[in-house]
């Protein structure tokens, strides 16, 4: 009885373990040239430089900090306020190639294409559906990305 209680409660941890990381908070930057820093301070070095609307995968909260990763694996310190939970997404392939992405007027490959973007460009989140992004970039473009190929929210 105690065992299959035990074998219970481990299942039961698991799913919400796998529940919790499926749902991992994304914020994106607020603001052009902010800092990542290597720890939660301004005193902590400058990592990286990210620009507005760039999407992270919230790793910890401490204090006015936020420990944040980037899609490329690189992770640092932002100041929570330089944050916000509003959607955006980057395009995660054809790193150092010389390929783009297409941006079709609709959310399948049967739609025409009216834009191509590359590797580490972002946009803002508009809505998902089947598969695909709706999304649109600062310059104005406005399109429907396969969702494969971009990471963020």
């Amino acid at each position: 009885m105690i065992k299959k209680f035990t074998v219970s409660c481990l299942l039961i941890l698991s799913i919400i373990a796998i529940s919790t990381s499926a749902l991992a908070k994304m914020v994106s930057v607020v603001g052009d040239n902010v800092n990542l820093r290597s720890g939660p301070g301004t005193k902590y070095s400058v990592k990286w430089k990210y620009g507005s609307g760039f999407p992270l995968k919230v790793l910890k909260e401490q204090g006015s900090w936020v420990k944040v990763e980037d899609f490329e694996g690189d992770t640092g310190w932002l100041y929570k306020k330089l944050t916000a939970r509003t959607g955006h997404m980057i395009v995660k392939v054809h790193k150092n190639q010389d390929k783009k992405v297409n941006i079709r007027s609709g959310p399948s490959t049967k739609y025409k294409v009216v834009g191509k973007a590359y590797y580490g460009v972002v946009f803002k989140t508009i809505k998902q559906q089947n598969g695909w992004a709706h999304v649109k970039h600062d310059s104005g473009l406005e399109g429907w990305v396969k969702r494969s190929l971009l990471w963020g929210f």
